[in-house]
């Protein structure tokens, strides 16, 4: 078609092909001027792959103590000031029943990396919730094959593990300790064991290049990632990286309508980092491409303790008043709330180059 600008022909082609060269995915990461019909696009071809439902997936925050060090993360091993907490195991259960309670069909187990929970204690809480017939996400960090395979036989479906960064030099500086391949050999190990396999990008951490993000989705499409999270870096004051600058909402909210183009069948979350720096902001990215919200069913003071960066919302809010909020606001969109668990369908086989 004549007439069109570069950046509508780029569009047009992500969404019919599902396929950018990493020159093309940067220039679309850069083109300001065309979020809105990048979004447009994102949501248009969110509606044919994973339709108008929106999955809740009930989160539990069950331990802030972490054994790993990475710079822009307030559960970090040497951040003094957090209070750290660790719920037992029955506290666990019991709050997967009350996110069954409330209609979720998966909750996510998710805490910084704390060995106390050995891979059979993590088992067998992973057996008590799957007996309720809910999907099990675990977002636990790092471990071997053969403890993700303990995990798998006992019923987990997901696991979300994010990369943050795939540039390697940028991931072990602010990463210390941590090994760039290893984070991959994570990633390949839950693909091999039959993991939905989730991953992401933490977009504005110092350093980090708009060429490097393109590269991230370029490895994401590797991978066929199942589930990508996408987030602003917002800075916790009591990390190395307290006074970086806030990653950009509009350059991630371009990062999210590009991975729904280029991933289609992916479950893409509307993380709460985005409304946490924009108003509403859970509806404006499931607007441009998202399809995943994780409402909050931690409770009491646990819920203020996990402290990854400051200004959280609903912080204050009850898991049931999370509920009843985010079914109120999805309706209004238009949507609703899915009543399945949310499993990636593979509607399309697309060609990878």
């Amino acid at each position: 078609m004549t007439g069109q600008t570069l950046e509508q022909k780029l569009i047009a082609k992500a969404e019919t092909a599902h396929q950018l060269t990493k020159m093309e995915i940067v220039h679309l990461l850069q083109a300001v001027g065309a979020e809105d019909d990048l979004a447009k696009a994102a949501d248009r071809v969110r509606q044919i792959f994973v339709g108008d439902g929106v999955h809740l997936r009930g989160l539990i925050e069950f331990s802030n103590i972490c054994r790993q060090d990475c710079m822009y993360c307030g559960l970090r091993r040497d951040n003094h000031k957090i209070e750290r907490y660790r719920l037992t195991a029955d506290e666990i259960v019991c709050l997967a029943q009350k996110a069954e309670g409330y209609g979720y069909q998966t909750v996510v187990l998710q805490s910084g990396e704390d060995l106390y929970f050995t891979a059979e204690r993590l088992a067998e809480i992973i057996r008590r919730i799957k007996s309720m017939d809910l999907a099990v996400t675990l977002s636990v960090g790092e471990r071997s094959f053969d403890e993700y395979k303990l995990w798998r036989e006992a019923g987990a479906d997901r696991y979300l593990l994010r990369i943050e960064t795939t540039d390697k030099s940028l991931y072990e500086s602010l990463d210390p300790g941590m090994s760039y391949e290893n984070r991959v050999r994570c990633l390949m190990d839950l693909r091999a064991l039959g993991y939905e396999v989730g991953t992401g990008t933490l977009v504005g951490l110092p350093g980090q290049s708009v060429t490097s993000i393109a590269e991230d989705i370029l490895f994401y499409q590797q991978l066929d990632a199942d589930m990508v999270g996408i987030g602003p870096l917002i800075p916790n004051p009591d990390t190395p990286l307290g006074k970086a600058a806030k990653g950009d909402f509009h350059l991630t909210r371009r990062m999210v309508s590009l991975l729904r183009l280029l991933l289609p069948e992916a479950n893409i979350p509307a993380t709460t980092a985005m409304e946490t720096m924009v108003p509403r902001g859970r509806e404006l990215i499931l607007a441009s491409g998202a399809n995943v919200v994780m409402p909050n069913v931690t409770e009491g003071d646990s819920r203020r303790k996990y402290a990854l960066y400051p200004g959280k919302i609903c912080v204050a809010d009850t898991p049931a008043q999370c509920r009843s909020c985010m079914g109120g606001r999805i309706k209004a969109m238009g949507r609703f709330v899915a009543s399945d668990k949310g499993f990636r369908h593979h509607r399309q086989v697309q060609e990878r180059s």
